[in-house]
């Protein structure tokens, strides 16, 4: 007699197992919670995506800026260095420096070496609104798809969280159905439901680790664009003061 007790004990117990496996819990899964957990399961995908996709751009671009400042700082000629990189800009500092360079050009080529003062304010006004143009077109591109990871961060709990309670919902009904609250009643449920919630801190924390990572490292490679850019106005203002009337 008790060989047959532990005997349904261990068969239900494997029972209940089984129910609890994470595919077994999405197939036995009301329609709203397979929605809840699709919609999650997607958001945790993309955002993975977004953030392989950043870190990779972000330290790519470092690098870049990295050597591009040191060819700048060189002592070679900016008029070849832009011959150079001309139609081959390919990170944001450099098109920032092209940007410059472009108005330089059109100001500089057949001119006089002798400029009025009033040309050498609106030289300066123009590459100073073209360079502010291409940083803000670069940190938008750099940007892009940040606020995913933040709405993702922001809202994915509250998402597994409904479907946590829509599932507890449901197992409620079930034992009032059944009028039985054994376990095998209760326990899919109930898992059902902390399945959601699961997956909802599945998808919020990384975005939220990987949102204020990447937007420290997007605020201090702004910071570099921006210096590079005041150095930058400073050394043309510099020469352009060598050529006023």
């Amino acid at each position: 007699m008790e060989t047959d007790l532990v005997t349904a004990v261990a068969l239900g117990a494997d029972a209940v197992a089984h129910s609890l496996s994470p595919w077994q819990l999405f197939l036995e899964a009301d329609i709203i919670v397979k929605a809840v957990i699709i919609l999650l399961i997607v958001c945790s995908f993309w955002s993975w995506a977004i953030i392989f996709e950043k870190v990779s751009r972000f330290r790519r671009v470092a690098r870049q800026a990295a050597a591009f400042e040191t060819l700048f700082w060189s002592g070679g000629s900016l008029q070849q260095l832009y011959e150079n990189i001309q139609e081959q800009a390919t990170h944001p500092m450099s098109r920032l420096f092209e940007s410059a360079m472009r108005e330089w050009q059109r100001f500089s080529q057949g001119g006089s070496r002798q400029l009025e003062a009033s040309r050498v304010e609106g030289l300066q006004r123009r590459i100073a609104h073209a360079m502010d143009v291409t940083l803000d077109r670069e940190l938008d591109q750099l940007q892009k798809y940040l606020g995913f990871l933040a709405t993702v961060g922001s809202t994915a709990p509250f998402v597994g969280l409904f479907g946590t309670v829509w599932g507890i919902m449901n197992s409620f009904q079930s034992i009032a159905a059944s009028k039985d609250t054994s376990l095998a009643v209760v326990a899919p449920g109930i898992a059902e439901a902390l399945f959601a919630t699961a997956l909802g801190l599945v998808a919020a924390i990384p975005s939220v680790v990987a949102y204020n990572k990447l937007s420290g490292d997007l605020d201090r490679y702004s910071g570099r664009l921006e210096s590079f850019g005041t150095e930058f106005r400073s050394l043309m203002s510099r020469q352009l003061e060598e050529r006023v009337v």
